[in-house]
């Protein structure tokens, strides 16, 4: 599904225009995004917990030429599903 399809379906739902529906994705979106760089968790119950984990430096090994690298350490976004969101996709 693209974020297009995703807003029309917002808007179907919610009785928001498409555009209305556009604006409250992005909203929803950006605050997320906002909260993960702060560093907090976004959490709704019951579909899912949004959070950033670390991950530590590491040795790799380059494909083409079998040179080994250092990759830094990094933070990456994690989604956790909750309960009510496992049970709907089973």
């Amino acid at each position: 599904m693209t974020k297009q399809e995703f807003v029309d379906l917002v808007a179907q739902k919610s009785g928001l225009t498409k555009r209305d529906a556009g604006d409250a994705v992005d909203a929803v979106l950006s605050v997320i995004a906002d909260s993960l760089k702060a560093g907090k968790d976004v959490t709704f119950t019951g579909f899912g917990k949004f959070s950033v984990a670390h991950r530590a430096a590491r040795t790799g090994v380059n494909p083409r030429t079998g040179e080994r690298l250092q990759i830094a350490a990094s933070k990456v976004p994690k989604f956790t599903p909750g309960s009510s969101l496992k049970q709907a996709v089973r």
